[in-house]
């Protein structure tokens, strides 16, 4: 997997950033999509010792910006194998007062983004009979309260990873992954970073007996990504410690 190249958007910080990590040490290109310049440069230079890893600005909701991204990938590794789309923003607002610009925005991002990055690198993961995977939630299935605009971005990225599957197979595979509760604190930006300590309450409510990890993520996004399970496309991945098998009463 040498000269593989994989493209993570969102991938400065927070699960993201662990994806990379993981990308590198089996050996893959890996180009960093990043809207945060602090995060993205951060990243970078962090991961340069572990293998080829370079920083691109990138608003993913924009499609001149996604175009750029995907010229200088380009120039940099020749090829492109493999997109994860990772790129979101979540915002926790009531229905009454959540905006018609703040509803595009989420949108634009977690789910136009996703589409606009799909569409600019299928010609080239084609040639590579290569593989896409969204990132997307468990809360495409089940919600908090006041995430109207987040849940549904994400319900459309499940909809948008079976289409895909579907509509680009047999040449590129496309899947999902479902995440719960996954603990980024301590994988933010350093600005930003924080140490997060849980309480037992927080890990015996999941039937695994622990929050989640962004490792959890990234290694199920290596197992997808393995040729070894080249059978497995259209398919969502739920990671969340058993929470949404749960049934809960009150």
């Amino acid at each position: 997997m040498a000269n593989k190249t994989a493209i993570v958007t969102g991938g400065g910080q927070g699960i993201g950033k662990c994806i990379v990590r993981e990308l590198l040490y089996s050996d893959y290109n890996v180009v960093v999509a990043e809207k945060d310049t602090e995060a993205g440069l951060e990243c970078e230079e962090e991961y340069s010792s572990i293998g080829n890893v370079k920083f691109i600005s990138t608003d993913t909701s924009d499609e001149t910006s996604v175009n750029n991204l995907i010229e200088k990938t380009l120039v940099i590794t020749s090829r492109i194998d493999v997109l994860i789309n990772n790129a979101a923003v979540v915002l926790f607002k009531p229905l009454e007062l959540l905006s018609l610009d703040e509803w595009n925005t989420v949108i634009g991002v977690n789910l136009t983004g996703y589409f606009l990055c799909a569409k600019a690198c299928v010609p080239h993961i084609r040639k590579q009979r290569g593989s896409i995977l969204n990132i997307s939630s468990t809360r495409a299935m089940m919600s908090e309260r006041d995430t109207e605009s987040y849940s549904a971005s994400k319900g459309g990225v499940s909809a948008l990873t079976h289409a895909l599957a579907v509509s680009l197979g047999p040449e590129i595979r496309v899947n999902s992954i479902s995440p719960g509760w996954i603990e980024t604190g301590n994988w933010k930006k350093q600005s930003k970073r924080v140490d997060v300590i849980h309480s037992d309450e927080d890990r015996n409510q999941h039937p695994a007996g622990r929050v989640g990890i962004p490792g959890d993520v990234a290694s199920a996004v290596l197992f997808l990504l393995d040729d070894k399970n080249s059978f497995i496309t259209g398919q969502d991945f739920v990671i969340d410690g058993g929470m949404s098998r749960k049934m809960v009463y009150v």
